[in-house]
């Protein structure tokens, strides 16, 4: 298993901006941002990367945590190591759990706890944001993450990688428990990184989720047309 843990730097954060979830508040360190990279096929077959975020507010900094499996026989440690995950960031005080279109990737995970025996269940710790969502309903159109990361100025670092070469990957890991033996460091590190910025990019959009949506509501009448341009 490949563990990272790393601490980014997002210095003084402006929180007049951040958004509001239920027209309620919302407090973004109470919040894990969270992306998986998984492989599926027919059905889900692992989680290839597990990656999550907090926010810690007295530092400015984001703490990154990403877990990465080698082998098929890691197949159940990276979901353990996933459970003991939200669990410990639920004894700290996290309440929201924050995606997009996270219902991937819960399918995914839950699915795979099923499998492997781990009673973990999601509603019973955390409320869902799902930013894909909450943009939809506003703009009335759909969104990819990439696309909302332009609309909100957020400049990507690395390559960007298609969901369906991750799954590539992931398939021949776990077929062949020499392949990540082979793959280059570099790739590994372009892997990881992506998902870094996944999960990273999160925390960007909400903090500055009403700056931006009401910075186009306002360039004219047709708010989907001039969002979604």
């Amino acid at each position: 298993m490949i563990i990272k843990e790393r601490d980014v730097l997002v210095g003084e954060v402006d929180d007049s901006f951040i958004i509001k979830v239920a027209d309620e508040a919302y407090d973004c360190s109470k919040s894990i941002f969270f992306d998986l990279e998984h492989y599926v096929y027919k059905k889900p077959k692992c989680v290839g990367v597990f990656g999550a975020c907090i926010y810690d507010k007295a530092k400015s900094e984001l703490v990154v945590t990403q877990y990465m499996i080698e082998n098929k026989y890691e197949i159940k440690d990276i979901l353990i190591l996933a459970e003991k995950y939200f669990l410990n960031a639920y004894e700290e005080g996290k309440r929201y759990i924050v995606t997009f279109s996270g219902n991937n990737d819960f399918t995914v995970i839950n699915y795979l706890f099923n499998q492997y025996g781990i009673e973990f269940k999601f509603e019973d710790y955390f409320v869902s944001v799902d930013l894909q969502k909450e943009y939809e309903k506003l703009i009335k159109m759909g969104i990819g993450l990439k696309a909302l990361e332009k609309k909100f100025d957020i400049v990507r670092e690395g390559e960007l990688m298609s969901g369906s070469n991750l799954a590539k990957t992931f398939h021949k890991v776990i077929k062949d428990k020499d392949y990540i033996l082979r793959m280059p460091k570099e790739k590994i590190d372009k892997i990881l990184q992506y998902n870094e910025q996944d999960v990273v990019n999160l925390f960007h959009i909400c903090m500055t989720w009403n700056k931006y949506i009401k910075l186009n509501e306002n360039e004219g009448d047709n708010n989907s047309t001039c969002i979604n341009e």
